[in-house]
């Protein structure tokens, strides 16, 4: 429980090293009196249970707005973390079986199989990366830096092995241990002198100033309307009245997702009217809306980032791959719906996960750019988001509100600093109920608006920067880590005495 302290929005690092390194001497004196592997899976599911049940409690809230989903809560509050510490129960359990009598190679192989089954966390069935150890240092941005070249899971895998690393000195204090335990702090020491003196690189580096400006838009509609019915129509005039928009001015006005949840796609231009006051041929818009599509006689829907011209022409659309189970599917729909259960936030059916992520290239109206759309908690893949890194803005929209009041939105912000650092792209953030904000490639906040406020934020210029290694690569940096962390063990097994 105590190492969730290490992450936002408390960021007290020092805890995970008393916690990591409390935890593996544990499990190195269990193993002196019993071998039993699966009694070591209990501990380690038990260590990840009271992690993972104090850092997520705010998936529950999610449920409080569905009268049908209600009974649910107390389940949720216990099943989600209880189904997450598995994960770690594996890592005791494999630990266990493959440790070594030497206590640098148990120390590499403890750090390497925790490494790698956080990859399999955020990466299996739809994946849940959310709380990796890493984020611990969502303050420290200098040694954040360093994701650009090795990743998250990179250095997720380095951050577990510092943590951990006072444990070997503990168990023998001899010249070479300490120097392994220093040595991870020069590299971490290294990691922020890498992420200052990028910093000085990135602001000498040539600007490129935009013939128009885009605004990012944070509001504060409660959630309340997707099931008290709240009228569209004030909901848009709220909305522009918020956007400011100058007819004379060039303009892309950014929305968030499902601002207006029941109203699809093309249902959406019947509104134009409510716009003619105040937009013009110098606008676009970008809104998270609906989108509804029939084959064959099959109704699908979509969870969908679309971009409207100011006759509310349809110029593109992106659909959401990475979806929700619960919040935008329901898992054994044909089933559960039988009892009275449906998806969360659309009054249809479960949404149908889109097919292909790719880069949207706005080159109408004297417009020019090309964004890579990102839709709520696709944010929080590393390595997922797309291969071609040739794009110049990530555009990240999203509804916060199912996380209530609780520290949901700003980890959710801290995953969209974390992108933008591995990817050095400027992210616009635009959040119903959460923090609005232009996000720059060092992961500084430019500008934002925070939570609870409602306001825009503009983007003029920006950096011209050249694509990262890890964006390039991907988590095949984390590949080449995981191969030296396999040749450290080998070598340390070969060392005499130690």
């Amino acid at each position: 429980m105590t190492t969730s302290l290490s992450l936002p929005p408390f960021n007290y690092i020092l805890v995970n090293f008393f916690t990591f390194t409390l935890f593996f001497l544990f499990l190195l004196k269990k193993s002196t009196q019993n071998r039993n592997a699966k009694i070591f899976f209990l501990y380690g599911w038990l260590f990840g249970f009271g992690y993972f049940v104090t850092n997520l409690y705010w998936i529950s809230i999610s449920l409080s707005f569905d009268q049908n989903f209600k009974f649910l809560i107390p389940f949720t509050v216990i099943l989600i973390p209880a189904f997450l510490a598995l994960f770690y129960g594996i890592v005791s359990y494999l630990f266990i079986i493959l440790k070594s009598k030497k206590i640098l190679s148990s120390f590499i192989l403890f750090s390497l199989i925790f490494g790698i089954i956080e990859f399999i966390r955020g990466s299996i069935f739809t994946g849940f990366p959310w709380n990796l150890i890493v984020y611990s240092f969502s303050r420290q941005l200098e040694i954040l830096s360093i994701t650009s070249i090795i990743g998250t899971y990179g250095l997720n895998l380095f951050c577990i092995s510092l943590f951990t690393s006072p444990s070997i000195i503990i168990l023998k204090n001899t010249k070479k241990n300490v120097c392994i335990c220093i040595s991870f702090f020069i590299i971490t020491g290294l990691f922020y002198f890498y992420g200052h003196s990028y910093k000085e690189k990135f602001y000498k580096a040539n600007d490129r100033e935009y013939e128009y400006k885009v605004r990012v838009i944070g509001s504060n509609i409660n959630l309340d309307r997707f099931y008290l019915g709240a009228d569209s129509n004030s909901i848009i005039k709220d909305l522009i009245k918020l956007s400011s928009p100058n007819k004379n001015q060039k303009t892309i006005f950014i929305w968030p997702e499902g601002i207006l949840p029941n109203i699809t796609e093309k249902e959406f231009s019947e509104y134009k009217l409510l716009f003619s006051n105040y937009f013009s041929e110098k606008h676009l818009l970008i809104i998270g809306v609906n989108n509804k599509s029939t084959k064959d006689g099959s109704i699908k829907y979509f969870n969908s980032l679309s971009i409207y011209n100011h006759e509310f022409d349809l110029i593109d659309t992106y659909n959401k791959i990475n979806l929700v189970p619960f919040g935008e599917f329901l898992p054994f729909e044909n089933v559960l719906k039988n009892i009275g259960l449906k998806s969360l936030t659309n009054n249809y059916q479960s949404f149908s996960s889109g097919n292909l992520r790719e880069i949207i290239k706005i080159k109408k109206q004297g417009f020019s750019l090309q964004i890579l759309p990102l839709i709520c908690y696709e944010i929080i893949y590393s390595g997922k988001l797309i291969s071609n890194p040739s794009y110049d803005l990530i555009v990240n929209i999203s509804e916060d509100g199912w996380f209530g009041q609780s520290i949901g939105p700003q980890q959710h912000f801290d995953h969209s600093v974390l992108r933008a650092i591995e990817n050095r792209k400027y992210i616009l953030r635009s959040a119903n109920n959460g923090i609005a904000a232009i996000i720059n490639p060092l992961g500084i906040v430019e500008h934002s608006v925070d939570f609870g406020n409602s306001g825009y934020v503009e983007l003029e210029e920006t950096k011209i920067i050249q694509p990262t290694i890890f964006s390039i690569y991907g988590n095949k940096i984390f590949g080449l880590l995981i191969l030296m962390y396999i040749l450290l063990i080998f070598s340390f097994n070969k060392i005499r005495n130690e």
